[in-house]
C-alpha cells in the first residue's frame, strides 16, 4: 500500500480550502454519525454524502482505489461467510450452500458504511500536507509527545521501506527466491526483519540525541498559526446538520 498522502496536497478545492482545524472536527462528526447508521434506508444517504465530499475534494479517483485495495480483501475477508451463516430466511440455494437474507443486509450494511468512513478518512488526509494535519490535531488539544511521535514515525516510515528493500535487494542479489515458500525463506525474512528492527532502534536513539542537542523538551509549544474564516465556519456548520440529521432519521426510524 501507498502511504505517501501528500501528492494532492497542494489543489485548491472546497475541501482544500477547508481550515484543518474545521475539517476535523466536520469529517470525524459525519464518520461518527455513518458509524451509527443501522437502518438499511439510509444507506443512500450516506453514500451520496461520501460521493459529494469526494467529489468536491477533487482527488482522483485512482487516488482511492489504489488504497482501497488491501483494506477491501481484508472486509471481504471477515464478512464474506456472513451471506450463508446469518439469518433464517433463505433466499437461495445451491447444494450445501444456503444464501441467507439477514446475512446479505448485514454485509450491504457493513460494506456501505465501511466504504464511507474509509473515503472520509482518506480525504482528510488528501486534501491538506500531513505535517499541516497534524498541527490542527495539536491545536485541537492533542499531546505535544503523541504530536512528536506522529511526525517522526511519518518521516522514518519511508525511510525503513527503502531499507527494507535494500536488504531484500541485497539477498536476491545472492540467489535468494523471495516467491518460493520454504523454511529457509522464512528464516531469511525473519532475519531480514530482526536486522531492519535492530537498525531502526539503533537510528532511533541517534534522532533523540540529535534532537536533545538542538534543545528538544526545553522549548515551550509555539502557539497555533492558523486563521479562523466565515467560510470554514458556514462549511462546518453544514457538516454537523449534516451528521446531525443522519443520527435524527436513524433514531426516528
Amino acid at each position: 500500500m501507498n502511504f505517501n498522502f501528500d501528492e494532492y496536497a497542494n489543489f485548491n478545492s472546497p475541501l482544500h480550502r477547508w481550515d484543518t482545524r474545521y475539517k476535523i472536527i466536520g469529517l470525524f462528526a459525519l464518520m461518527f454519525a455513518f458509524s451509527s447508521v443501522e437502518d438499511l434506508r439510509l444507506i443512500p444517504a450516506i453514500l451520496t454524502i461520501t460521493v459529494l465530499f469526494y467529489s468536491l475534494s477533487q482527488l482522483p479517483l485512482k487516488f482511492l482505489l489504489r488504497r482501497l485495495t488491501y483494506p477491501g480483501f481484508f472486509l471481504l475477508g471477515v464478512v464474506g461467510l456472513l451471506p450463508f451463516l446469518s439469518g433464517n430466511t433463505i433466499i437461495g440455494q445451491w447444494g450445501v450452500l444456503t444464501l441467507r437474507q439477514e446475512g446479505c443486509q448485514a454485509v450491504l450494511l457493513i460494506a456501505s458504511r465501511f466504504l464511507a468512513i474509509f473515503t472520509l478518512g482518506l480525504i482528510l488526509l488528501g486534501t491538506c500536507s500531513f505535517l499541516t494535519l497534524v498541527k490542527g490535531l495539536r491545536s485541537l488539544g492533542l499531546s505535544p509527545i503523541l504530536t512528536d511521535i506522529m511526525l517522526i514515525s511519518y518521516r522514518y516510515l519511508f525511510q525503513l521501506g527503502h531499507q527494507f528493500h535494500t536488504l531484500q535487494r541485497a539477498t536476491q542479489l545472492r540467489g535468494f527466491q523471495p516467491r518460493r515458500l520454504s523454511w529457509r525463506n522464512l528464516q531469511i525474512y525473519a532475519a531480514l526483519t530482526g536486522s531492519l528492527l535492530i537498525r531502526s532502534y539503533q537510528q532511533s536513539q541517534q534522532v533523540y540525541k540529535a534532537m536533545q542537542l538542538r534543545g528538544y523538551g526545553t522549548k515551550p509549544p509555539r502557539s497555533s498559526e492558523f486563521t479562523i474564516d466565515l467560510y470554514s465556519a458556514i462549511a462546518l456548520l453544514i457538516t454537523l446538520l449534516m451528521a446531525a440529521s443522519l443520527i435524527g432519521f436513524e433514531l426516528f426510524l
